[in-house]
């Protein structure tokens, strides 16, 4: 039986321009940073929630052959691939805090009818909400919607 989720993935271009990023600017915190055989496996885990692994990967050996890396590599410079949806207390205090450290958002927060939500990219185009949730969110979207 599957008890939780241990890691997810997030593909990056450059894995010591993503740990300034996502440690230094997000505030995650350093998991594992290991190489063996030429291959970097990398994991940062949310402040409170340190049984969760973010694995920052570079599509490529072991993992694909050239060519799929190449179109991987292709779609996360577009900002075709999303990195999900990180939670806060305040998003409004989460969004002034960011912007001063110097990440770029490309929504500001917004009121919503779940809560209050923003958007940013990492520097590889991963696309990142920042939401504060309602106590009690609807489960279904407004008919307005």
């Amino acid at each position: 039986m599957i008890e939780h989720v241990s890691h997810i993935g997030v593909w990056v271009l450059d894995q010591d321009q993503a740990l300034d990023f996502y440690v230094n600017k997000l505030g995650f915190k350093v998991h594992t940073d290991a190489k063996t055989d030429g291959f970097r496996w990398l994991t940062i885990t949310p402040p409170d929630q340190p049984d969760l692994q973010i694995m920052l990967s570079v599509p490529g050996t072991p993992t694909h052959d050239e060519e799929s890396a190449t179109q991987l590599k292709e779609l996360l410079a577009k900002g075709a691939l999303g990195g999900g949806i990180l939670g806060t207390k305040d998003c409004r205090a989460t969004y002034k805090e960011l912007v001063a450290r110097g990440v770029e958002f490309t929504q500001e927060p917004t009121d919503t009818f779940y809560g209050v939500d923003a958007a940013f990219r990492d520097p590889f185009g991963n696309q990142w909400r920042l939401v504060q949730q309602l106590p009690n969110p609807p489960r279904e979207f407004p008919k307005d919607f």
